[in-house]
C-alpha cells in the first residue's frame, strides 16, 4: 500500500491530472447514437358516414323552421325532397285573409293554379267564387290553399308519397294560422287530411273532427265534394250546398260569441 501511494503522489507532482485507458481513444470520431424506438402506429377507427336524413324528415324539419307564412314559402321552394317541384312550372302556395277563421283547402292545383300560381283558379276558382256569393261570402275574406303545392305531371292523382312529403308544409301552415275550421274539397284531401275514421262533432251536423299535428285540440272540418266534380256533375251541388250553409250558420255563431 505504500509503495502504491508513493506512485501515485509521484504521478501527482509530475503533472498527471487524469486518468488514462490502455488503449489509445479517438475523442473525435462521431458518436453513435441508437434510433429512438418508433411510436406503435395504432390503427385510426374509421370516419363515421355523416348522417343522413330521409326527404320525410328534411320536410318536417324544414316545416318546423318557419315561423311566418313568408318563412314557410320560402322554405317550401327550397324543398328538393319531392320530385313533383321539378315538373311544376309554379309554387301555388296559400293565399286571402290570413286573420281568417276558416281555411280552405282544394285539391293538388290543376293546369291553370300551376300556370298562375294561385290557388283555385280558372272554371273551378270561378264556381268556387259563385259558391261564396250564395252565402255573403268573397274569397278575400277567407285563407286558400291547395293540398299540395305542386302540380302533378298531366293532372295525375298524387301518389300516396307524394301526399306525406309535402303535408308537412300543409300541417305547419294551419298551426301558423290557427284557424276555428277547415272546408276540404274533394276525396283526396279529406283522405289525407282525415287519415283514420274521423269523429263527427257532437251537436254539429256535417262537421268532423281533424286532428292536425302540432295543433293541442281538434279543429271542425267539413268535407265537400271537389270542384273539378261539380262541374262535371251538378246533381252533387245539392251536397255542397248543404255544406256551405253549415259553414254560414258556423261563421254567424263565431260573430255572435265575439
Amino acid at each position: 500500500m505504500d509503495d502504491a501511494f508513493a506512485l501515485l503522489r509521484l504521478q501527482v507532482e509530475w503533472g498527471a491530472d487524469e486518468a488514462i485507458d490502455l488503449d489509445p481513444i479517438d475523442r473525435l470520431r462521431p458518436v453513435e447514437v441508437e434510433p429512438a424506438p418508433l411510436p406503435r402506429l395504432v390503427p385510426a377507427a374509421p370516419a363515421a358516414d355523416p348522417p343522413t336524413t330521409t326527404p320525410a324528415e328534411r320536410a318536417l324539419a324544414l316545416a318546423a323552421q318557419a315561423n311566418t307564412l313568408d318563412e314557410l314559402r320560402d322554405v317550401l321552394s327550397r324543398f328538393d325532397g319531392c320530385a313533383l317541384r321539378d315538373t311544376a312550372s309554379n309554387l301555388v302556395f296559400a293565399e286571402g285573409d290570413v286573420t281568417s277563421t276558416t281555411l280552405i283547402i282544394g285539391e293538388p292545383p290543376g293546369r291553370d293554379e300551376d300556370r298562375g300560381g294561385h290557388p283555385f283558379a280558372g272554371p273551378e276558382g270561378q264556381l268556387l267564387d259563385q259558391m261564396l256569393v250564395s252565402i255573403g261570402l268573397t274569397r278575400g275574406e277567407l285563407m286558400l290553399t291547395p293540398l299540395l303545392p305542386w302540380r302533378p305531371p298531366g293532372g295525375r292523382p298524387p301518389s300516396p308519397h307524394e301526399i306525406s312529403l309535402c303535408l308537412p308544409f300543409l300541417h305547419r301552415l294551419i298551426t301558423l294560422l290557427k284557424p276555428r275550421r277547415i272546408v276540404a274539397f274533394g276525396a283526396i284531401a279529406a283522405r289525407a287530411l282525415l287519415p283514420t275514421a274521423p269523429n263527427r262533432r257532437r251537436g254539429q251536423r256535417g262537421w268532423l273532427d281533424a286532428n292536425i299535428p302540432g295543433m293541442h285540440q281538434t279543429l271542425p272540418m267539413m268535407t265537400l265534394p271537389g270542384l273539378p266534380e261539380l262541374l262535371k256533375n251538378p246533381p252533387l251541388r245539392r251536397d255542397a250546398w248543404i255544406g256551405l250553409r253549415l259553414l254560414r250558420r258556423a261563421l254567424d255563431e263565431t260573430q255572435t260569441q265575439m
